[in-house]
């Protein structure tokens, strides 16, 4: 992604872009493009204490004052009750959110540069500051803001004991208290200790969601530098003790390494450099982290930044873009393998808490987005140790979703599943105000059913390849008489289309996209002569510019703003807010029925292009959640969704560039540590 032309946009447009940059570990630093935080998750600092997760704003950010020339200048921008104080947007001339977040500010006599830099692999951030412009040497001071709390909560004034002293070896501590963790600055000025709490900043952004938006931020002190044109000055920031040179010698390291890394995970065989491709593959990585390969977990996704907690759902749903088209195949095989490990009842678990508590198994789908994973995987990688290592896990999934599992999940006479468990919403469609369901939809889903499809083939596959002739046999008849129940149950003659929800003695009508996973997973379970106009439907009633709606607008239940209180936002969220993931199972739905041409090719492009300018542009290197289901489709939820760049990305190289899997070719991985066993495959 490129510089953000910041010159056409006033100060509503300054904050209502926002940037985003990662350290690997969960942890992360973001705020809007003018550094006035609006949410209480913003921060220069968001570590995760116990990776990835107990995520805490300790940096909130920095005010920063240049003297020189004719008098002072403030750089930051906050917003107070009544005012916007101080107003160093005015200043500012330029952003760049590539490869790290960097701002020129400008007055006269002075042009300075600032650029926030995270380490990988660490709770780690380092602010540098360079004087760009000017004849004559300026004082720069900084006053760091600190928050010191999770990042759900807010600091409010208190009288426990913070205080700022330096250290002989050249760092200044905040000691810990009961309610805060241990801070460490280093940095190459002078620190003068004059703690001061700053009352009541406001989260605008936070007061529009229907949520509590001020919160009070403690300042130790403040650094201070004389800098001479042409110099660099730095302040670091962590929750462990640190050397300066260390930091820089590192930050070094990464930005020789930065070619290399890219061209790692470049898919290969393009012939030329594709903008498109690598800001993809850059804002795809963003959501993976790493840890050591000797950890119960040793790889999660989050699932949107910045307030979701790792996810089991939506990295499987995404697994795709986010793990083969990039290439990383070994960790997505340890992924594949830690969940298998941690599966329970045939259930793979949704959501890994913030908390660090026990994981969570609340989708009924979660499991054979699993399935799909490991055939996807396989057919990159043709891994075949792995496979039959995987296959008792799936053979479990298929068998306890066959008897009948929790979550009220059940199979009919036909083979059809549904779930209907009161209280819990275990589709993807899984909002709630309070204790009731924003789109309840107990039943057999028809997303729910075409995973199913897709699953019973795969295993079925799976068995037959790995000896198991008897299961094959049995699982691909099943698969038969499933299709033939579904193709029975869920077609909606007069629409054209699927129903989304059947029941014994009732169907749901409502036109949604789920429906298209009946088209476009790997064996998809519509029957050929109801593609075309399954896919005519849900175009007409569903596209917009920037993904499909979770509702036809026709729909007395459609709601096509996401705005306003929690209650308005919950209810919009799935009854006809636009989800850019929906495009890519779009595009592979559309490549299904009207073949690889240059006229289908067109449409999936046209399809892609609004997400791909966003993310050039106003996504500021990454695509948001979703939008809203009318025209000026304003983005919502969260700023950074790994679904939503992952199906754009494996869309995009899939069908838009032609490669197919798999790019790479066989690869051959060494078995896994005997510390971290295969999955048994037997119910926990």
């Amino acid at each position: 992604m490129g510089s953000l032309d910041i010159s056409k946009l006033n100060f509503d447009g300054l904050i209502e872009r926002e940037w985003l940059s990662v350290n690997g570990l969960g942890g992360y630093a973001s705020s809007t493009v003018c550094g006035l935080n609006t949410r209480k998750y913003h921060g220069l600092l968001v570590a995760a204490m116990s990776p990835p997760v107990r995520r805490m704003v300790l940096l909130s950010h920095v005010e920063e004052t240049v003297i020189g020339g004719s008098g002072s200048y403030q750089l930051s921008t906050n917003e107070y009750p009544g005012v916007i104080s101080p107003e160093g947007y005015k200043l500012l001339r330029a952003f760049s959110a590539d490869p790290f977040p960097r701002w020129a500010y400008q007055s006269e006599g002075f042009t300075l540069e600032k650029s926030v830099r995270l380490l990988q692999g660490e709770n780690t951030v380092c602010l540098t500051y360079t004087l760009l412009g000017g004849g004559k040497s300026v004082w720069l001071e900084a006053r760091p803001l600190l928050a010191l709390r999770g990042i759900h909560e807010l600091s409010y004034q208190w009288n426990g004991r913070l205080a700022g002293e330096s250290r002989p070896d050249g760092l200044v501590r905040i000691a810990a208290t009961i309610k805060t963790p241990e801070i460490f600055f280093a940095h190459d000025g002078e620190f003068r200790a004059e703690p001061y709490w700053y009352l009541n900043a406001i989260y605008r952004r936070e007061q529009d969601r229907g949520y509590a938006g001020l919160e009070d931020l403690w300042n130790p002190g403040i650094f201070r530098w004389t800098i001479s044109p042409g110099q660099s000055v730095h302040l670091v920031c962590s929750p462990e003790p640190i050397q300066l040179d260390r930091v820089l010698n590192e930050l070094h390291r990464a930005a020789d390494d930065l070619d290399r890394r890219a061209a790692a995970v470049a898919v290969p065989g393009l012939g030329q450099r594709d903008q498109n491709l690598e800001s993809l593959l850059r804002a795809a990585s963003a959501f993976i982290v790493t840890l050591p390969p000797e950890a119960p977990s040793p790889v999660h996704v989050i699932g949107q930044y910045p307030w979701s907690p790792p996810t089991g759902r939506a990295a499987l749903m995404a697994f795709a873009g986010l793990f083969l088209v990039p290439g990383r195949f070994v960790e997505g095989r340890r992924l594949l393998v830690s969940l298998a490990a941690g599966m329970q009842n045939g259930l793979i678990a949704s959501e890994f808490p913030e908390t660090a508590g026990a994981p969570l198994y609340g989708g009924a789908d979660t499991s054979l987005w699993f399935v799909a994973a490991v055939n996807e995987y396989l057919r990159y990688t043709d891994d075949q140790i792995t496979g039959r290592a995987l296959l008792p896990a799936l053979e479990t999934i298929v068998q306890e979703y066959r008897r009948g599992t929790k979550l009220g999940i059940t199979s009919d006479a036909d083979g059809l599943v549904a779930t209907r468990s009161p209280g819990i919403a275990a589709s993807w469609m899984d909002g709630k105000i309070g204790e009731s369901i924003v789109t309840p939809r107990f039943g057999r889903q028809v997303e729910l059913n075409a995973l199913w499809y897709n699953a019973l083939r795969i295993v079925a596959a799976l068995a037959a390849k790995f000896d198991k002739g008897p299961l094959a046999e049995e699982l691909s008849a099943l698969a038969e008489g499933v299709k033939a129940a579904f193709n029975r149950r869920f077609w909606n003659e007069k629409a054209g289309c699927c129903f989304d929800v059947v029941e014994d003695d009732a169907q749901d009508a409502s036109i949604r996209p789920n429906q298209l996973l009946a088209l476009s997973l790997a064996h998809p379970v519509l029957i050929e002569d109801r593609h075309a106009a399954m896919l005519k439907t849900v175009i007409g009633e569903l596209l917009t510019p920037m993904g499909l709606r979770t509702l036809s607008p026709r729909d007395p239940a459609y709601q096509g703003r996401y705005e306003g209180s929690v209650v308005s936002r919950e209810r919009a969220q799935h009854q006809g807010s636009a989800y850019p993931w929906l495009l890519g199972h779009l595009g592979t739905a559309a490549m299904r029925v009207y073949g690889r041409n240059e006229q289908c090719l067109a449409r999936i492009r046209q399809w892609l292009d609004p997400c791909l300018q966003y993310l050039q542009s106003d996504g500021v290197g990454y695509i948001g959640e979703l939008f809203d289901g009318n025209e000026p489709q304003r983005s919502g939820g969260a700023i950074a969704s790994a679904l939503s760049v992952a199906e754009i990305l494996r869309c995009y190289t899939q069908e838009v560039l032609g490669i197919e899997a798999a790019p790479h070719g066989p690869i051959r991985i060494p078995p896994m540590p005997s510390s971290s066993p295969l999955p048994t495959g037997q119910p926990k």
